[in-house]
C-alpha cells in the first residue's frame, strides 16, 4: 500500500505504481477510459438537474433550456479540471475531486425566481450567484476557522431539507410539468413515472457493477424510450439544437443584485464550503494523502471562481460532488488524471449544445421517477449526517427539531411568509435558508455561547462526511 504524501506533485507519475503516489499516477488508457466513465455515470444526472428545474421554473423554451444545459456541463468540466489539475499552489486540490452545479442552491434560486418579475429572474439569481462566488473567495482562506460552526448537526439539518424541501419538483414532473395544462395529473404521466421508478429499482436490485451504478441514467434512457410510442417524447429540441456552439455571456441579460437574494445564495454557499472540505477531507483519507489547511484552501478558492465567472455563462454555485467521492472509494482508483479526463468529457458535452439536448429529450413524468430516487437520496444523505450528530443529547434533539421545522414552513404553508416584506420572504421562504439560518443560530445558542466545547465542536466539524 503506498504511504500517504505530504502534498500534490505538479505533473503526472507514469512510473511503476509502487514508485509514485496513487494520486498522481498515469493510468494506461485501457483503465483510464473506463474509470472516467464511471464518474461522468455518476455525476451526469446530478450535473443537469439545476439548470433542467430552473430552466422550467422560470419558463424558458426548449433552445433556452439546452443552453442552460451545456452551460452547466462546461462550467462543470472547466472547474472539475482546475481542482485536479491545479494551476501552481494557487488553485486546485490536485485530488480526484469533482466540482459542478450544486442542488443545495436550487430552492433558494427558485425563491429568488418567485420574487423576480418575469425576464428578471435569471438576472436576479446570476447576480445573486456571482457575489456568493465573491463570498466563498474572502472567507476561503479563513474557513478552517468557521468549520467549527457548521458541525455534522447543522450540515445534516441543510443537507436532509434540500431533499424535503425539493421533493415538490418531482412530484409536478411525474404529473406533467405544466400545471396550467389541462392534462396534469393525467394518469399516463403518473403510470409513465412510476414505469421509470421500477426500473430504476430493478436495475439498483438485480444489476452488478457499472450497470448497478448507472441505474438512474438507465432508468431516464429506458423511460424515455418507453415514453415514444404513446408521444410523450419532444424531440423538436434536438432538431433545432445547434451541432457545436459555446455558450454567449450574459444571454439571459446583465446580472442584477438583490440584497435579500444575495443573503439567501451566501449563506448556501457557506453550507457548500463545508460539503467542499468534508469532501476533501474524506478524499484525503480515501487516497491516503494529507489534506491540510493549504490544500482545502486552494480547493475552495476553485469553488469561488467557478461560482464567481460562471453565471457569466450561464453556471450556477459550484462546488464538490459526494457521489463522486464514494465512486473512488468503491474503485479504489485513486487517481486524479482520471477525473480530468472526466472533466474534459464534460468539456465536450457542454461545447456540442446537441448533445445537452438530448438530455431535455427526456419527458418529464420520467424525470418525475428518477427525481423521487435523486432527491430522496439527498436527504437521506443528510440522515446519514444526523445519524452522527449526536442525538441522544436533548439539546441538539430541539436544534434539529426546531430547524426542521422552520425549513418545512414554506413548503407546509407556502403563503406563510406572504406579509414579510419582499426581503424577508426571499430568505425565509426557502426552507433550506431558513432551517440554515435557525441551525446555525441553535448551535451558537446551545454549543458556544458561555461554553468552553468551541474545540469538540470542530473536531466534529472535521469528521462531517
Amino acid at each position: 500500500m503506498a504511504q500517504p504524501a505530504e502534498g500534490p506533485t505538479d505533473g503526472p507519475c507514469s512510473t511503476p505504481p509502487d514508485a509514485c503516489h496513487p494520486v498522481d499516477e498515469k493510468l494506461h488508457v485501457s483503465r483510464l477510459v473506463p474509470a472516467a466513465l464511471q464518474h461522468i455515470a455518476a455525476m451526469y444526472a446530478g450535473v443537469v438537474t439545476p439548470p433542467l428545474i430552473i430552466g422550467q421554473a422560470v419558463g424558458l423554451d426548449a433552445a433556452a433550456q439546452t443552453r442552460l444545459i451545456a452551460a452547466g456541463l462546461l462550467i462543470a468540466g472547466l472547474a472539475t479540471l482546475l481542482q485536479t489539475l491545479g494551476v501552481r499552489n494557487v488553485v486546485g486540490n490536485r485530488l480526484p475531486f469533482v466540482n459542478a452545479a450544486s442542488s443545495a442552491g436550487i430552492a433558494p434560486m427558485l425563491a429568488i425566481a418567485e420574487n423576480s418579475a418575469t425576464g428578471h429572474q435569471l438576472p436576479a439569481i446570476y447576480g445573486a450567484v456571482m457575489v456568493a462566488g465573491l463570498f466563498c473567495l474572502a472567507v476561503g482562506p479563513f474557513f478552517g476557522r468557521l468549520l467549527r460552526f457548521f458541525p455534522p448537526l447543522v450540515t445534516g439539518v441543510v443537507i436532509t431539507l434540500i431533499g424535503v424541501t425539493l421533493m415538490p419538483v418531482p412530484v409536478g414532473w411525474a404529473q406533467g410539468g405544466d400545471k396550467e395544462a389541462a392534462d396534469f395529473g393525467d394518469m399516463r404521466y403518473l403510470a409513465l413515472a412510476a414505469f421509470t421508478l421500477v426500473v430504476i429499482l430493478l436495475f439498483q436490485r438485480f444489476a452488478r457493477g457499472f450497470f448497478k451504478q448507472v441505474a438512474l441514467l438507465m432508468g431516464l434512457l429506458i423511460g424515455t424510450l418507453a415514453a415514444v410510442p404513446f408521444g410523450l417524447a419532444d424531440f423538436s429540441a434536438l432538431r433545432s439544437a445547434p451541432v457545436a456552439a459555446l455558450p454567449a455571456p450574459f444571454a439571459s441579460g446583465a446580472p442584477e443584485f438583490q440584497p435579500a437574494a444575495i443573503l439567501s445564495l451566501c449563506i448556501v454557499m457557506l453550507v457548500l464550503m463545508t460539503e467542499s472540505s468534508a469532501g476533501m477531507l474524506a478524499l484525503g483519507e480515501i487516497c491516503e494523502r494529507r489534506t491540510d489547511g493549504a490544500t482545502i484552501t486552494r480547493g475552495l478558492r476553485t469553488d469561488g471562481l467557478a461560482t464567481l465567472v460562471g453565471p457569466v455563462f450561464g453556471g450556477f454555485p459550484t462546488s464538490a460532488f459526494a457521489q463522486n467521492v464514494g465512486v473512488v472509494s468503491l474503485t479504489r482508483v485513486r487517481s486524479r488524471y482520471v477525473v480530468a479526463v472526466a472533466g474534459g468529457a464534460l468539456i465536450v458535452l457542454g461545447a456540442f449544445p446537441v448533445l445537452g439536448a438530448v438530455v431535455s429529450l427526456v419527458p418529464m413524468p420520467v424525470l418525475g421517477g428518477a427525481g423521487i430516487v435523486l432527491f430522496g437520496s439527498i436527504a437521506v444523505s443528510g440522515i446519514r449526517t444526523l445519524s452522527e450528530a449526536g442525538l441522544d443529547d436533548s439539546s441538539n434533539i430541539v436544534l434539529v427539531a426546531v430547524a426542521l421545522g422552520a425549513g418545512i414552513i414554506p413548503l407546509a404553508a407556502p403563503a406563510f411568509y406572504a406579509d414579510f416584506p419582499a426581503w424577508a420572504q426571499t430568505v425565509l421562504g426557502s426552507g433550506i435558508s431558513a432551517g440554515a439560518l435557525v441551525a446555525v443560530a441553535l448551535n451558537l445558542f446551545f454549543h458556544h455561547l458561555g461554553t468552553r466545547d468551541s474545540a469538540r465542536s470542530e473536531v466534529a466539524a472535521l469528521k462531517s462526511p
